[in-house]
């Protein structure tokens, strides 16, 4: 396939994604649903040329902008309070379900080696970050159970990864070392870390001399990438340093980025993860025409592999559960003792955990990444695939039942010392006393006195809210519905004079950017 075939193909690609999108919301499929079936249905139209996908391209395309994306996103503070719920999924249960899949996968097919074995177990462990996101966009969870579902998203593709390299190695050599192994992970992730820390601080001092938005915006762009073709040129964790160094650039970009630049970034960072995020599921989709043909078409897949299949797939999510409830059982045993930090989750926020378990594009890569004389490769491929199918298909479109019958869809467990009206209370104080400090003169002259006493007031009702925040919320509602109504007679007036041509481009995106401020502060009140 030539360049401007490619190219077209891509294009193609990018309007099926909008017309399956749309087509998902108005059918109410998570959207991650409606592109893995959409793309493998275009893989059979006829006239589109078989997808290869190549897996290490893959990975460094399209994993380290959505790592870096979650990073820059995820609450830090709630992520060093959970770090150890996070660190036992991300490690202990991506190493429990490897065990029990190879396990499975053996009984299956004893004349399997035990090391391709846990190859599979391996490829199939570690839940997928960029499914995980198209999952949990479009649910509301109670806090601590999302930044357990985050924060192992961003970490346990290492971990799974680490497993997978011993697991091919070990299949080649027929030698394996559990302390190498385990001394590899440790090198890895703080080599990872300490190199995604100094990228991260590098970033930070650059971004101060930029002083362009635009520049701003393209250096935070290349650093994740950089950070992962970094850390995988000096054979340490790609994944982890493209997420530290996310971590580090979210934490300080409140401190070094104006506010036009976060607007600007964080409009093109949501378009590129959306595009992104969608692409990979329709090359998941797009790869199922290899898969079969490689399985010697549907009928024999479905007559040879459909047991194989779904007791993988049940083992998969069986060994999640196993551990996610005998995680919670030791929690709820050390709080019986009075060693324990923190409350067990309970059943409901636990079934929740498990059945989020979704698997995506590092599967796949890790799967068509395996070696052509790999032994029995084309099983352990379909059984790759089968498993992303299923757990997207199956668990992507009831979790939104799970959490319902769970009672989680709008519990809130965790609470910050001070609530968002407080803090916007304590910020107002904090600028009504810089006003008024700056609204006299040296020889004490009031020379501001309307900006005064529009601080002042504001302040003033923003105590007042702080305080009584129920009485008030549905006139405040219907405050920033009149100022939305306001928003759009202005824009439609502006709008009318550019049309009649009393005033010409530049005035109006300028007046119009105004009212675009002006909607978005309404809306995020209102919110």
């Amino acid at each position: 396939m030539d360049g401007t075939h490619l190219f077209e193909l891509v294009i193609a690609m990018f309007l099926a994604i909008i017309a399956l999108h749309y087509l998902a919301h108005r059918l109410g499929l998570p959207p991650s649903v409606a592109l893995l079936a959409g793309g493998a249905m275009l893989a059979f139209v006829p006239g589109i040329p078989a997808i290869t996908v190549d897996p290490e391209l893959v990975l460094v395309i399209f994993l380290p902008p959505l790592l870096f994306d979650g990073a820059w996103s995820i609450a830090v503070d709630r992520l060093k309070r959970h770090m150890f719920g996070i660190a036992s999924l991300a490690v202990g249960a991506v190493l429990f379900t490897t065990v029990v899949v190879a396990v499975v996968a053996h009984l299956l097919m004893p004349s399997l080696p035990w090391a391709a074995c846990a190859a599979l177990g391996a490829i199939v462990s570690p839940p997928d970050a960029v499914a995980a996101r198209a999952i949990l966009e479009h649910v509301r969870l109670p806090r601590r159970l999302q930044i357990l579902l985050e924060g192992e998203s961003l970490l346990n593709d290492a971990s799974g990864l680490v497993l997978f390299r011993f697991a091919v190695a070990a299949t080649a050599t027929g030698a394996f070392s559990t302390v190498s192994a385990v001394g590899t992970f440790v090198v890895l992730a703080a080599g990872g870390a300490a190199l995604g820390g100094v990228l991260g601080f590098a970033w930070v001092k650059l971004v101060l001399r930029l002083r362009d938005d635009y520049l701003m915006i393209a250096a935070t762009t290349l650093l994740c990438w950089i950070a992962y073709l970094l850390g995988e040129q000096l054979h340490v964790s790609g994944v982890i340093a493209t997420v530290t160094a996310g971590l580090i650039a979210s934490w300080h970009q409140h401190t070094v980025m104006s506010a036009g630049t976060r607007m600007r970034g964080t409009s093109f960072w949501t378009v590129l993860v959306f595009l992104m995020e969608a692409m990979v599921f329709i090359l998941i989709g797009l790869s199922l025409r290899d898969i079969v043909e490689r399985g010697g078409g549907f009928v024999a897949l479905i007559e040879t592999m459909t047991f194989p299949a779904l007791a993988i797939l049940v083992a998969l999510i069986a060994a999640r559960f196993v551990w996610v409830f005998g995680s919670d059982l030791v929690v709820k045993l050390a709080n019986s003792l009075g060693r324990a930090r923190s409350a067990p989750m309970g059943v409901g926020a636990a079934t929740v955990l498990c059945w989020a378990g979704v698997r995506g594009v590092v599967t796949l890569a890790l799967a068509l990444s395996l070696p052509d004389d790999f032994p029995e490769r084309d099983f352990i491929l379909v059984i790759s695939f089968a498993v992303i199918m299923g757990t997207v298909l199956l668990q992507g479109t009831t979790l939104g039942v799970v959490i319902s019958w769970a009672g989680l869809g709008e519990a809130e467990v965790e609470r910050a010392p001070m609530t968002m009206s407080q803090a916007e209370a304590a910020m107002a104080q904090v600028q009504f006393a810089r006003v008024k400090d700056l609204a006299y003169d040296h020889e004490g002259t009031l020379i501001h006195p309307q900006l005064l006493a529009r601080y002042e007031r504001r302040a003033t009702a923003i105590i007042d809210y702080a305080e009584r925040t129920e009485d008030y919320a549905p006139m405040l509602h219907a405050h920033f519905d009149v100022v939305l109504e306001a928003v759009a007679v202005g824009r439609s007036e502006l709008i009318r004079l550019h049309r009649v041509g009393q005033i010409d481009d530049e005035t109006l995106r300028e007046l119009e950017r105004d009212l675009d401020l002006e909607e978005l502060s309404a809306i995020s009140a209102k919110a």
